[in-house]
């Protein structure tokens, strides 16, 4: 198995797509510690298929699947631009929270 194989059986929780006549046009994932905690990355809907509600059926789906796997919290993190989607649409609360860069550009 390659190495990015092995980190997502690991890591990976589940994963959502919309299709529409057989192409994906939105697709969310969940990543997880393996404990109480499960992280959502990679929300996106097709330019051409925005504002119809897709995102946000998205992420409900991707919580629902969270919280049947047994996960207490669930963590997304942000652009600002994303933050009435994430806040009013999916229903997240805003935190405190921390970010150290690692890596210089």
């Amino acid at each position: 198995m390659k190495p990015w194989g092995a980190r997502l059986k690991r890591h990976s929780l589940t994963w959502i797509g919309a299709f529409s006549d057989d192409q994906l046009i939105g697709f969310v994932h969940a990543c997880w510690d393996g404990g109480v905690h499960a992280f959502v990355l990679d929300t996106i809907v097709d330019p051409g298929h925005q504002k119809r509600g897709i995102g946000k059926r998205l992420v409900q789906t991707l919580v629902h699947e969270i919280k049947a796997a047994g996960c207490e919290w669930v963590h997304v993190d942000y652009e600002p631009h994303l933050e009435v989607f994430y806040h009013d649409s999916c229903g997240f609360s805003r935190t405190h929270a921390g970010l150290l860069r690692l890596a210089s550009r």
